[in-house]
This record gives C-alpha cells, structure tokens and sequence, in this order.
C-alpha cells in the first residue's frame, strides 16, 4: 500500500486542467465514492496493526494534497474563465426590487403618528416582565382568570416572570417614575397562551394609550377615541361606547365604529349590525393610580387599548392571522403602495 500511496502522490503533482469540469473530473477520479484515493481507505482495514499508524498518516496526507490540488485547479480555471468574459460597465444596472414594510408596521405608525398629533409621547417596556407590572399594579385580584395557565406564559423556574400578556405593563412603568401630567402611546408585542388559528395567536400586537392628569373626564376619552377612529377610518366615522369591565378601569367600556365597508347599513363583515368593535377604554381606577404612587384624589386619567392586527384586518380586511407571521412574500408585496 506503501508503494501505491507514493505512486499516487507523485501523480497528483502533474494534475493539469483546462476548464472547470475538467478539475470536476479528477476530483471524482481520485475523491469520489470510487476514486482511488477511497479505494484505498477501503483496503486500509487490511493493513497489518503495527502499520496502521504509519499507513494512516500517508493516507491522510495523501488525501490532503489532493483536496489542495484540485481546490487550486478549480480556483484557477475560474479566474481564467472571468478573465475571459467582458463586463460593459456603462450598461444600465438590472432593477433593484425594494421590500415594504410589513403590515402590522404601517398599520402601528400610522396609530402612533395620530396619537403623537394628539399629543401623546411614545414609551415602551420590556416584553419579559414580572408579575407586578403585568397584574397586580393594574388592579388584578389574585384569583383573577387571566393569571391562570391557560393565559399567561409563565417562566418555569421563576414563577413571578412572565411573558406581557398586555401593553399595560408600560404604562404601570410610567406611572411608577413619572409624576403627572402624564400622556403617552404604548406599542408592542405580547403573549398569551391559546391555540393558534385564524383568529388567534399566541402572540400579537398592541397599542395602548394612557393620560393622567387633573380633571380629566370621560368625555375627554370619548373626543380622543372620535378623532382616532375619524383619523383611521374616515371622517364619516361614528362610534359608540358599551359598557363593559376592565380590572384596572372604572367606569369601562367597549367602544364600536360604524362598519366601512357598508357604511353602518350592515353587511356580512360587520354580521349585519352595521357595528364593528376595535378597542377597550375606560377611566383609570384610582386602585391603580395609588398602587402605582400617584394621588387619585388629586389626579384621574384614562386608558385604552387596540390589537394592532385587529386594525389591520378591519383596514386590509386580512381574514387569516397566521399570514402576519408567515413572511410570505406574495402577501407582503400588496402592501407596496400602502408603504
């Protein structure tokens, strides 16, 4: 085996190839499944214990210099081949496709970009909080549902971490450092444990708004909600409130806007009310602004909060939440001209 190892490697040394395919061909000669060089680690099983050692090392330098040699054979006819060919630098270049933002992006800067008209300042907060933030400086008993498993991402081995399962959490963060007046837009992911499907998703997108200050009355939080609403979906726009509850509002409510599509007629997509609900709001509870060290018999706010897809649908009327996580770019490109 000696003797065909050394033969080898004297052959190797006056390898020549003209083309590509060429060094493609000796490459299979001697490494491919049957090459010589592998017919030859096939025999080696044969070679006499005491021998191994000596013969491998062979072997593997033997298989080494091939490697190089034909790497330099292919590397070589590549650089002649380029040398070969002609490149007109004054032709015009090819066109350069450019991306557009995703859905959910334009749909959250143009929510901000309302909100910031109306003088709200942007915050924001981690997406790995603790229970406090998330729960219990929002007013949430103990034995409230939402901390249940079937709801909140818990961390394993540290129970009071958990995954935002609301933007509130923000908000609690505002409150904690900053004195009111306090006016602010609070947008971002957040998680919750449910089954995935059209119309669910373990994750999604918020935005909540929050403002604290003197006298601040419901009908403040009405006048902002119309001129949202009028601002994203039309001037014509109308809405309405229902009563409803939030651990960390009171009085709450559900607001509705009149259907775009049909005008408030009714039609399928609004199920024939000529209504369609878009958000929660309500008046701070005055649990919360104590908990979170502001004086609730000096100052009142308000909250609200929308799911970004939730706008989204209702504006590009996406019927299937699973296309925003998706990346398919077949979907991503009718956003083009919405960019």
């Amino acid at each position: 085996m000696t003797e065909k190892i050394e033969k080898l490697m004297s052959e190797i040394e006056s390898l020549a190839a003209k083309n590509a395919e060429e060094a493609e061909a000796l490459r299979i000669k001697y490494l491919g499944k049957k090459g010589e060089i592998t017919a030859l680690m096939n025999d080696f099983r044969n070679v006499p214990a005491e021998q191994k050692r000596e013969i491998g090392q062979k072997l593997n330098i033997l298989k080494t210099a091939v490697q190089n040699k034909i790497n330099e054979l292919k590397e070589a006819a590549e650089v002649q081949q380029n040398a070969g060919s002609s490149v007109d630098l004054t032709r015009t270049p090819y066109p350069v496709s450019l991306g557009t933002r995703h859905p959910l992006t334009i749909v959250k800067n143009e929510i901000v970009d309302i909100f910031s008209r109306l003088g709200f300042t942007l915050a924001e907060g981690p997406e790995v909080e603790d229970d406090w933030h998330v729960y219990s400086s929002m007013n949430f008993a103990d034995d409230h549902p939402a901390r249940d498993m079937q709801d909140t991402f818990f961390v394993e081995s540290h129970p009071d971490i958990i995954l935002r399962s609301h933007t509130s959490s923000v908000q609690a963060r505002v409150m904690e450092k900053t004195q009111p007046p306090i006016r602010v837009i609070c947008p971002g992911r957040v998680y919750r444990n449910e089954a995935i499907s059209a119309r669910a998703h373990c994750f999604f997108h918020q935005v909540e708004g929050l403002y604290i200050d003197k006298n601040v009355s419901f009908t403040d939080l009405k006048q902002v909600l119309l001129l949202f609403a009028q601002e994203m979906f039309g001037p014509d726009t109308k809405i309405r409130l229902r009563p409803s509850y939030f651990p960390f509002t009171e009085p709450s409510a559900e607001m509705d806007i009149s259907c775009h599509l049909c005008g408030g007629k009714g039609c399928s997509f609004c199920k024939h009310t000529g209504w369609v609900e878009i958000l929660g709001c309500g008046m701070v509870d005055p649990a919360v602004l104590e908990a979170n060290g502001i004086d609730s018999t000096i100052y009142t706010g308000y909250a609200f909060g929308m799911g970004i897809e939730r706008i989204t649908n209702l504006k590009y009327q996406v019927k299937d939440l699973r296309m925003f996580s998706e990346n398919d770019i077949r979907f991503l490109d009718e956003f083009t001209s919405a960019n």
